[in-house]
């Protein structure tokens, strides 16, 4: 069997550790552990999405809406676009996918941020294309960087907004120069996966429905302040002329029924998502007090995440999991002295801060 030779050198992106394989692993009580790792809700899904599943089961047999005509309607309300200017995913990163399809090629470039999100450089490889790797500052997009690093080949720009992995914020003036800059052979994609947890958002989609920036996509998706990520409902917004062409890559049915009516139902429980994002308000708070009481570095964060230097990542990361706290390592992401966690429940918090306290021997100061 002769593969494709590019699948030699393609990385595979290494998600967040499952309870269940750790229970397994360490013959640990599932319910004694807590997943702090992968930036999931700690509430849950939306009760109101909870209860439309359950409503919707019978209807399994059935395909499911081919086009979403009734999330992409309450979406483009929420939004102010048309549904025209939307596009389905199985999760956001799905979209990537879809813009790989539709934009590149060998010869091509790809412009990202140092401590990008993992699947671009996986994406840009994946099609052949050359990835240009621009130097962080403080952690974060220098966004001026990314502007001069732009070549004639390049076709895609990946800026994420809060960053995943740092949770780092962009200035919101920078944002504005730096999105009307770019150049109108240059497709810039937004990613806006953790848009909700701030207190007031730059709202770029209005850039879109207006046409004022045909070469704008925004990703969102429901994983995160929604508590859907077991049923990968994400979405972009960009331009009808690209969005018509993405339609042309996605698969039929690519979101299933209980994807669609849960997230419909999601729309509308704005109690959730206010718990949610003040849970995450309050924990942030709680993480970053601790950790300049211990007088460790960390990351001021915009995201659901904290960032924090601990010295060896992965032995840290290996001996909470000991403990029943799973965290993120961050080596793969050339960040080996550091570990990602998530905002948790109060009581998953100020738990994880007493296994974090002990394996790092901190005195208190």
């Amino acid at each position: 069997m002769k593969l494709n030779p590019a699948l030699q050198r393609l990385p595979v992106y290494q998600p967040g550790r499952p309870i269940e394989e750790v229970a397994r692993e360490l013959n640990l009580a599932p319910e004694s552990i807590i997943k702090l790792a992968s930036n999931e809700n700690p509430f849950g899904p939306s009760p109101l999405a909870l209860a439309a599943l359950q409503k919707s089961l019978a209807g399994l047999s059935l395909y499911p809406d081919g086009n979403a005509f009734y999330l992409k309607r309450k979406l483009a309300a929420k939004l102010g676009v048309e549904t025209s200017h939307l596009i389905l995913g199985n999760g956001s990163n799905e979209i990537i996918e879809f813009l790989g399809h539709a934009l590149l090629e060998p010869g091509a470039d790809v412009v990202v941020s140092q401590y990008c999100f993992a699947v671009y450089p996986i994406v840009t490889q994946l099609f052949g294309a050359n990835l240009i790797t621009v130097p962080a500052v403080n952690h974060g997009h220098d966004l001026p960087a990314m502007l001069r690093a732009i070549t004639p080949q390049t076709r895609v720009l990946f800026v994420t907004n809060p960053n995943n992995p740092t949770g780092t914020l962009a200035p919101r003036e920078t944002v504005i120069a730096f999105v009307n800059q770019v150049p109108d052979h240059v497709t810039l994609v937004m990613d806006e996966a953790y848009l909700e947890f701030l207190p007031d958002p730059l709202q770029l989609a209005p850039l879109v429905q207006s046409g004022a920036r045909p070469n704008l996509v925004l990703l969102r998706t429901f994983s995160k302040i929604y508590g859907l990520a077991g049923l990968r409902v994400g979405y972009g917004i960009a331009h009808p002329d690209l969005i018509t062409a993405l339609e042309k890559i996605r698969q039929p049915f690519n979101l299933n029924l209980a994807a669609q009516t849960a997230a419909l139902a999601a729309l509308e429980d704005d109690d959730h998502v206010r718990r949610t994002r003040q849970n995450n308000f309050e924990g942030l708070d709680l993480y970053e007090r601790a950790f300049r009481e211990w007088g460790i570095e960390y990351v001021p964060s915009a995201a659901n995440f904290i960032l924090v230097r601990v010295g060896e990542g992965q032995r840290v990361f290996a001996a909470l999991q000991q403990q029943g706290v799973i965290v993120r390592p961050m080596g793969g992401y050339q960040l080996p002295e550091w570990i990602r966690i998530s905002i948790g429940t109060p009581a998953e918090n100020h738990r994880c801060l007493a296994v974090l306290k002990s394996v790092l021997g901190v005195v208190q100061r």
